[in-house]
């Protein structure tokens, strides 16, 4: 939490302090486990210390849409804490360490310290940006567009976060969820994602994914990391 929130705003040693010091309980789930569900009235944040978790909307036919991924550092569910109830789901990728932030004690901590409070609200701005390029993604962009485009976000988000490399990292998503993130069907996915690899702009296995030629796939995938925002980041002076 501390090395995302240091992306977005500079913090001295007394904030990281209040950051890391911050009352919660440490839980572990499963992979598919829920961490919150919609409806659910919630008074806490839910920060991934391990794993993978995305967000998620059913609709009344049962079909289901993805609509965020999120990984170690994240608050996942900062909206719905501050919402008072979850307005969609929040679900773990892979095995994940998870801890339960009280809602009150974030927002003590973010009016206390406006330069936390101002990394939190970047944090949440930049989540916002990154919805409306999935919209765009799934609205305008052909199937393999959007599957390579997924793919550049997923290498240059565990980049920035030193959790792994844009060109090589591993990749927790089945087909199927990549279909509900893409709103593509599993055959189509299945299609798109051997097309990539037929071209030699990626290889997988075994949920892992090398990327062959990291500009000709960013170019597959019309994928700009500007709305990323990670030119704003700070450097840290803790």
């Amino acid at each position: 939490m501390l090395r995302k929130l240091q992306l977005w705003k500079q913090l001295d040693a007394t904030e990281a302090q209040a950051i890391l010091a911050l009352p919660h309980e440490l839980r572990t789930f499963e992979r598919d486990a829920y961490l919150v569900r919609e409806r659910q009235k919630v008074d806490h944040s839910c920060l991934l210390i391990s794993g993978f978790a995305f967000r998620q909307k059913i609709g009344r036919n049962g079909a289901r849409s993805i609509n965020a991924v999120h990984m170690q550092g994240d608050i996942v569910d900062l909206q719905n804490s501050l919402l008072g109830y979850a307005d969609h789901s929040v679900q773990v990728l892979s095995r994940a360490e998870v801890a339960y932030i009280p809602r009150k004690a974030i927002v003590d901590l973010a009016f206390r310290m406006p330069n936390v409070g101002m990394a939190m609200w970047y944090d949440t701005l930049v989540d916002g940006s990154v919805f409306r390029e999935w919209i765009l993604n799934i609205a305008r962009r052909s199937g393999e567009k959007r599957i390579a485009h997924l793919l550049c976000e997923f290498g240059v988000r565990l980049e920035s976060l030193g959790l792994g490399s844009r060109s090589s990292y591993q990749f927790p998503m089945t087909q199927e969820q990549l279909a509900d993130a893409t709103g593509l069907t599993p055959v189509h996915v299945n299609r798109s994602l051997k097309g990539l690899e037929k071209r030699g702009l990626i290889s997988r296995a075994m949920r892992h994914v090398t990327v062959g030629d990291w500009e000709k796939l960013r170019r597959a995938g019309d994928f700009d990391d500007a709305y990323l925002h990670l030119e704003h980041a700070e450097p840290s002076s803790v």
